[in-house]
């Protein structure tokens, strides 16, 4: 649906289900004036604000994930639907706060040391927080240090190491390795991604998974958080 056809009508009009169909058409299309309008119409209806997330933001950005882990759509058009979805989670996250809702998971992210590239990571942390996880964004260029000082302060389930260069590459080894050091490795799911990467260098650095692009990050998050709980 285009930005002209939204605008020409009153979502109020719209019954649940139909502005729940249109929320998720508005974030495919990167509508992010639409999705606080809607947000705020559910909210005001009397939806609970994880009903709201669960229902329409969630699953709006679920599409959006399929649609490009299947080549649909592309980078560009995925950060405007991320940046939609922020839009509405503004509204949605101090309500959530309030009722004690927890998010699915937590995830430290950031670039390795040496490695300045941000664009992948952004957007595989725009897609966590679409698909309902906390997510803890360190930036770009991080020594060991600052994974361990994260890892420490906000005690995630998953740290998620990127670099976009084949000589950054190795520095991931040394953060795992530096885990396995302190005898903290297996308090956590460590997520790789990143151009020059693949399976087989995930599993020799010793990291859980290599993800290939965001879709397949939060598909990969998602399972090893539940496999992971289950096992408890």
């Amino acid at each position: 649906m285009s930005a002209d056809t939204t605008d020409s009508f009153d979502l109020n009009t719209l019954n649940d289900q139909e502005l729940t169909e249109q929320v998720h058409d508005d974030l495919y299309n990167g509508l992010k004036d639409e999705i606080i309008a809607a947000t705020n119409i559910f909210l005001a209806r009397g939806w609970a604000p994880a009903k709201v997330l669960n229902d329409a933001l969630v699953e709006g950005m679920r599409i959006v994930g399929i649609d490009f882990r299947d080549g649909i759509l592309f980078v560009p058009e995925v950060l405007l639907a991320a940046n939609a979805m922020k839009a509405g989670m503004a509204i949605l996250r101090p309500l959530l706060a309030e009722t004690g809702a927890e998010p699915i998971g937590k995830v430290v992210i950031g670039t390795v040391k040496g490695d300045i590239h941000d664009i992948g990571k952004n957007l595989v942390s725009m897609m966590l927080e679409g698909a309902g996880f906390e997510v803890i964004n360190l930036g770009i260029n991080n020594p060991v240090e600052n994974y361990l000082a994260a890892l420490e302060e906000h005690k995630p389930d998953i740290l998620g190491m990127s670099a976009l260069l084949t000589t950054t590459m190795p520095y991931m080894k040394v953060v795992i390795d530096t885990l396995k050091q302190k005898g903290l490795r297996d308090k956590y799911i460590v997520l790789v991604g990143g151009a020059p990467l693949n399976d087989e260098f995930a599993r020799a650095i010793g990291a859980d998974a290599y993800c290939r692009d965001a879709a397949i990050a939060v598909e990969t998050a998602k399972s090893m958080i539940a496999a992971r709980r289950a096992a408890r």
